[in-house]
Parts: C-alpha cells; sequence; structure tokens
C-alpha cells in the first residue's frame, strides 16, 4: 500500500524530517530546482503540505495541488499563507505556537529587562573602560510597579504575563474578546497603549494587523513609554517609530523583528535607545526541533482521524484565533 504524499515546501528540523520520511511519500518542493514545474507536476496527489510561515501558499499554488486536506506549519506565524483560500477549498491548517511559546516569552524578558537596564550600554561602559574613567554608571528606572501592556494574549501572550506577575509589573491586554484571566483587558491597541508603560506586541503579521502600531498607538504610548515587538515588523510603523525614538517621542524598544529582515533600517542600529535581536525569540534548538515535531504530528493526527493537536483552521472550517 502506497504511502500518503507530503510535500515539504521549507527546511523541516532533521529529526522531525526523519519521522516524516518513515510515514509518508515526501515530495521534495524545497529541493527543486525549478519550484513551479516541480508543483505542477507533483502536486496532483499530495495531500499535505508542511512549510513554514514565510512560505507563499495560495491561489495559484493551491490550483496545482487538487488533493490537498492540511497544511503543517512549523511557525507560529501564517501571514504568507492566504487563509481565505485555504478555507474555500476546506483545507485544514495548524501552527506551531505551542512549541515555542516558552522561548518567545524568554526572549521578551530579554528585550525588556536589557531595554530597561541599559544592558547594552552598561555593557560597553565596562568594556571601554568608561567606568573606571567617569565613575556609577547614571541611575535608572525599576520595572516594579510598571504597567504592561500585552498586544494580543493568545498562547505566547499568556506565557509572557505569567513570567510579568512574579516581577511586579501591572498586567493589561488587548485581545479579540476578554477572557477570564484576571488582568485588565482593553478592547483596541490605542486605548492599551494609553494605560501602559511598556507595550509587548505578540499579534499575528498579515494585512489585518499591518501598521496595527502607528502614529495614533505610539503617540498614546508616550515619551515615558517602551515598545516591545516579537511578533512581525509589519504591525509596527517603522519609520513612525524611528522619528519617535530619535526625538524622544518615545523612551525605547526592544525589537526582535523589523520591516526589512535581514537587514533593518540602518536607522534602527544607530539609535542608543534601541535593543536589535536578529528574529531569534525562538532560536533555541529544543524549540526548533519541538515546533518541526509538533507539524509532524499533527500530519499524523489527521492521517489517523484524530483531533489535530494546534489547529488555526479545521477542516471544517472553523478558524480559530492565531496565536
Amino acid at each position: 500500500m502506497s504511502k500518503p504524499q507530503v510535500m515539504v515546501m521549507s527546511t523541516v528540523y532533521p529529526s522531525a524530517l526523519a519521522n516524516l520520511e518513515a510515514q509518508f511519500d515526501l515530495l521534495r518542493w524545497d529541493q527543486a530546482e525549478d519550484r513551479d514545474a516541480f508543483l505542477r507536476s507533483n502536486g496532483k496527489n499530495c495531500r499535505v503540505v508542511i512549510l513554514n510561515g514565510h512560505v507563499p501558499l495560495g491561489e495559484n499554488e493551491l490550483k496545482h495541488l487538487p488533493s490537498l486536506e492540511l497544511v503543517a506549519c512549523t511557525s507560529a506565524g501564517f501571514e504568507a499563507i492566504d487563509l481565505e483560500q485555504l478555507s474555500r477549498a476546506g483545507i485544514a491548517l495548524t501552527n506551531a505556537s505551542q512549541a515555542l511559546r516558552d522561548d518567545v516569552a524568554d526572549a521578551v524578558l530579554m528585550l525588556l529587562l536589557a531595554t530597561y537596564r541599559n544592558l547594552v550600554q552598561c555593557d560597553a561602559y565596562v568594556r571601554t573602560g568608561q567606568w573606571g574613567q567617569e565613575g556609577p554608571y547614571p541611575l535608572l528606572s525599576t520595572l516594579k510597579g510598571k504597567r504592561a501592556g500585552i498586544l494580543g494574549f493568545g498562547t505566547i501572550g499568556q506565557e509572557i504575563a505569567a513570567r510579568l506577575t512574579p516581577m511586579k509589573l501591572e498586567i493589561g491586554y488587548c485581545a479579540r474578546s476578554q477572557k477570564d484571566v484576571g488582568f485588565s483587558y482593553f478592547p483596541d491597541a490605542k486605548s492599551l497603549a494609553k494605560w501602559c508603560d511598556i507595550l509587548i506586541v505578540v499579534v499575528p503579521g498579515g494585512e489585518d494587523t499591518r501598521h496595527l502600531v502607528g502614529r495614533d498607538v505610539l503617540t498614546e504610548l508616550g515619551p515615558e513609554g517602551t515598545l516591545i515587538n516579537i511578533a512581525r515588523g509589519s504591525v509596527v510603523d517603522e519609520a513612525v517609530l524611528i522619528e519617535y525614538l530619535s526625538t524622544g517621542k518615545l523612551r525605547s524598544a526592544g525589537l526582535d523583528v523589523f520591516q526589512n529582515e535581514p537587514r533593518p533600517n540602518p536607522a534602527l542600529t544607530t539609535l542608543s535607545n534601541v535593543v536589535l535581536y536578529p528574529h531569534h525569540a525562538s532560536g533555541t534548538e529544543e524549540t526548533r526541533q519541538a515546533m518541526a515535531q509538533l507539524a509532524v504530528d499533527n500530519i499524523a493526527a489527521h492521517f489517523l482521524n484524530e483531533p489535530l493537536l494546534t489547529p488555526v483552521l479545521n477542516s471544517n472550517l472553523t478558524l480559530r484565533t492565531p496565536k
């Protein structure tokens, strides 16, 4: 009996790829010299695609995948995947947010502490000998008692809140709907920004959230405010962010994502009130392996007719809130 066909459309962690190879007939689109020709020639009987959220999958690709039943995404984000087209075709979608939530939440803490306590500047202060020449570093501001607003309160947002609470910060959040979590709820990004000292961006990327954090939101955050972005660079209006950081309209920022990757705007790299990280919040061996394996496990569940582990779009076309 032939194995079901699964098309590999992005790099998959080696151990997870080996698990795929043992169970399925793999179509290696990711290794094809002419990917369009490969898709036209090999897509007819493919039932599952595994990819990350940066690989485009829309009408142009789906027309060559008439048997497709499931898209298993190895990342949390899936902005390059056309949900409307999947929905029309009755194709399910899963993502990997549960696997990366801890490392990403940890990265938020890293960026927040590094930003608030001037870690980069203090490191240079010691290394360059300024400490010995100029004396103690200027006093900074404590995190205790500050208000942290989490924009997006799914799996990752809730993990961030769980870490900030014992640090004695006050937590507020904005989500599609209010949750029974005991934190302050705000219906939109602007009201959340007005309330908080620190705005942490966790929403999915894509056109629906493009420049969600723009001039109006950053103005409400204000000159004592700090922005932490581990979502997608497209969510923040980067030109306005640079303007506000440069002119004192915003205190500081910690950024894991940028409008142009891997070559962010040079204006950001010259600002001393920004901590930069190379889109690496989930970048540990353990988590990248777990993300890929979760996609494989979703594929296995699909072929066993079991519930998907992390559905974003079920085959019954129920769209779940992205996390």
